[in-house]
């Protein structure tokens, strides 16, 4: 299945998740793809994934480590601009607050796709449904529409000179499988989203496991975006907002 096709190449693209490393392992092949096309993409990280990791030695340094790691795994696939709200990890929730700051960075870099987990709950993957994930889809698809291309939303955004935009895609990962309607074909991006994930080494308690499964699931993607036998994907629910056949002013 494919989703409506794009009018080309997009030129920024604004890309949300709960905790870092979840970029990485959803769609981080994909974006190395964007990059290399000259795409310029930004990260925007709502927690400080604090509650990560498995060892139990200076825990108030995890979150500075956990961005570090982040800006890491970015540089691998050609993202430089990456940002951190700093909600809690564990207790997210599409908060005014939380929306605000999404339509504030949406504003601020007013990209053609916007990509974010998913809001929906997987049944047959439920690690795929953290609640902070299923929170991010929430408070991201509640600031696409209708707060960011609303001037009269946050309005002290607007008066600050962050004036209202509408955003013409919406790209989730994470999504359940009935929802899915976009394979990205990432042969040859392979590797860099491995290292991407890989740098993220607080999180990994068996490394060779880790990357062999991720590589399973790319070609996994593959057979059932009907690829050739060995090409790999990613799998993304992708809505369109605002584009020539949706409607939109009422």
């Amino acid at each position: 299945m494919v989703a409506e096709p794009l009018p080309g190449a997009p030129d920024r693209v604004l890309v949300f998740a709960a905790h870092p490393d979840d970029i990485d392992f959803g769609a981080a092949a994909t974006i190395a793809g964007w990059t290399a096309a000259g795409a310029s993409v930004s990260y925007c990280i709502l927690t400080d994934g604090d509650a990560g990791g498995f060892s139990d030695e200076d825990r108030s340094g995890v979150a500075k480590l956990r961005r570090d790691e982040q800006r890491a795994a970015a540089a691998i696939v050609g993202v430089t601009d990456v940002t951190f709200l700093g909600e809690p990890d564990g207790y997210l929730a599409p908060s005014d607050n939380v929306i605000r700051q999404i339509v504030r960075r949406m504003r601020e870099v007013r990209p053609q796709i916007v990509v974010s987990m998913h809001p929906e709950r997987s049944w047959d993957r439920i690690q795929k449904s953290h609640p902070d994930h299923l929170a991010c889809g929430e408070a991201v698809t509640r600031a696409i529409y209708p707060a960011v291309e609303n001037p009269f939303a946050y309005p002290e955004l607007e008066a600050a000179g962050l004036r209202s935009y509408r955003v013409p895609w919406l790209w989730f990962y994470g999504a359940p499988a009935h929802q899915e309607n976009r394979f990205v074909d990432v042969t040859g991006s392979e590797d860099l989203k491995v290292a991407a994930i890989t740098a993220h080494a607080s999180q990994h308690p068996d490394v060779d496991r880790m990357q062999s499964m991720v590589r399973q699931f790319l070609q996994e993607n593959g057979r059932r975006g009907g690829l050739a036998e060995g090409r790999s994907a990613e799998v993304f629910h992708v809505v369109g907002v605002n584009t020539d056949t949706t409607i939109a002013g009422f």
